[in-house]
């Protein structure tokens, strides 16, 4: 992934190429977590951000809070990476951003604001080689998250060096850090937000790939309990994601 500017054409291409082979699945068995878990553990093991440990998962409390949304991003089929949202709000706020960050989050949300939370990306290190552009992919879920929910702000809880990539695709300001993430020892992170309401339209103009259907939000975000009633989603094929109409 470049950093700095890059040119408008160079990112819809390189969102676009892998576009019609990547489908979204929502992870909720306890067999598909766990190879979320193990994935997210040779992905933060590559990157030397953690040490070998026995179990060879990565997984923590968030991973089951009532406000998440955790998806396997899929290339042909085959898992290739991972996002976990969570939706926060003045009743759900359980998430390592406000852990981390409550100081600046919690008055916000009293005064009734929504974010969406995005964190724990991974890919699986050999194939964030062939696919150098899935981020563009991946990082899409939150857009269209905060398209769904209403969002006023997407936040981004990212290392330091991340910051450039945030600040290129969803127009993020830094607003809080950097501050030692738990676990971490080697690395700090920054809390950037995007003011959604007012930058969607330009995300939208700059990357096209950004652009979804009602019907591709619904399959991915309506759930049972205290959310839209819908059926489980499985995967949306990237035709149906755009046009909502099945072939």
């Amino acid at each position: 992934m470049k950093s700095g500017a890059e040119p408008h054409t160079s990112s819809v291409v390189r969102g676009a190429g892998l576009f019609d082979r990547v489908d979204y699945r929502l992870i909720e068995t306890p067999e598909e977590k766990d190879l979320v878990y193990l994935m997210r553990y040779r992905a933060y093991l590559h990157g030397g951000l953690i040490a070998p440990s026995e179990s060879q998962r990565v997984t923590d409390v968030y991973d089951d809070a009532p406000n998440v949304w955790l998806f396997g991003i899929f290339v042909d089929g085959e898992l290739c990476g991972s996002f976990r949202l969570h939706v926060l709000t003045s009743e759900w706020r359980a998430s390592y951003t406000t852990e981390l960050f409550g100081d600046v989050l919690h008055e916000r949300l009293d005064r009734g604001e929504v974010f969406i939370d995005p964190a724990r990306f991974s890919a699986d290190p050999e194939k964030a080689q062939r696919f150098p552009e899935l981020p563009y992919l991946v990082v899409r879920l939150g857009y269209l998250a905060c398209d769904y929910f209403k969002a006023d702000t997407g936040l981004a809880m990212e290392r330091t060096d991340h910051q450039a990539f945030y600040r290129r695709i969803f127009l993020s300001e830094t607003i809080a850090g950097p501050r030692p993430f738990p676990g971490w020892t080697t690395m700090q992170v920054v809390l950037m937000a995007s003011d959604f309401r007012n930058v969607r339209e330009k995300i939208l103009a700059r990357f096209p790939i950004m652009r979804s259907s009602a019907f591709e939000r619904r399959m991915l975000f309506d759930r049972m309990g205290q959310r839209p009633a819908m059926p489980r989603p499985t995967l949306v094929p990237a035709r149906e994601r755009v046009t909502g109409i099945r072939a």
